[in-house]
């Protein structure tokens, strides 16, 4: 399994926002989303190979009890089929006694995993690219409303909605009426900030759009502390 970074850190989005958490962030990514906080990660060739047995005795060194296996796009493999051993990573993992959060876009339904909390984040058409030489192929894959929906129905979900304008936000719901229930507190709308400076900037508005559509306020706690910084 090809590993781009192992850090502890603070969990910075969703429900456990503030958790002290280890990460994993595998190496791979069919997505080319425009605002990427993580490009270094899209090469599937980027990082440490590991094999299974090692990557757990990795973890097993740190002490954060939270584990976030993310990416990249963690739950799919340079084949575009499901990672490799990913599975048994888990249930390794949640045999040690971890809880483990899964991060992804949501593309492709994997079964069996053991994951405490599957956070979503589909790609809404804000994250097409600029580039028409990654588009078609981003615009083809961003969004698998099937797959999407089989997660939310076999494992504990979150959805994360990253979001520039109150135009993303009729997309957002436009895209919740066809999955199934997800509680409003657990669907968030994070602003889109690669920094500090952008997050402080655009985050008045988006706790304005909660407080309209009733979902929650979806905070990015590492922009804030550590603005673009990496293994944080």
């Amino acid at each position: 399994m090809r590993v781009r970074e192992i850090f502890d850190s603070l969990q910075g989005e969703g429900i456990l926002c503030g958790t002290p958490s280890l990460f994993v962030r595998l190496s791979g990514c069919p997505l080319r989303c425009r605002w990427c906080d993580t490009k270094y990660a899209w090469d599937v060739s980027a990082g440490r190979e590991y094999d299974l047995a090692d990557l757990v005795e990795a973890v097993r060194r740190h002490s954060c009890r939270y584990v976030v296996i993310t990416g990249g796009e963690p739950m799919v493999g340079p084949d575009l089929a499901a990672r490799e051993d990913l599975v048994e990573l888990t249930h390794r993992l949640r045999a040690d006694g971890m809880h483990v959060t899964i991060e992804t876009a949501g593309g492709l339904f994997v079964p069996d995993l053991a994951c405490d909390l599957m956070s979503l984040s589909p790609k809404m058409t804000n994250s097409v690219p600029l580039d028409p030489a990654v588009r078609e192929s981003h615009e083809r894959q961003r969004l698998d409303v099937e797959a999407l929906a089989a997660l939310i129905q076999a494992y504990p979900s979150q959805l994360k909605f990253v979001v520039e304008t109150a135009d993303d936000v009729q997309e957002v719901r436009l895209l919740v009426d066809r999955l199934p229930p997800v509680p409003a507190d657990r669907i968030l709308l994070m602003p889109q900030a690669a920094t500090t400076q952008e997050f402080l900037a655009r985050a008045p508005a988006i706790a304005h759009l909660c407080v309209e559509t009733g979902y929650r306020f979806g905070h990015r706690l590492h922009v804030l502390l550590w603005s673009d910084r990496r293994g944080v």
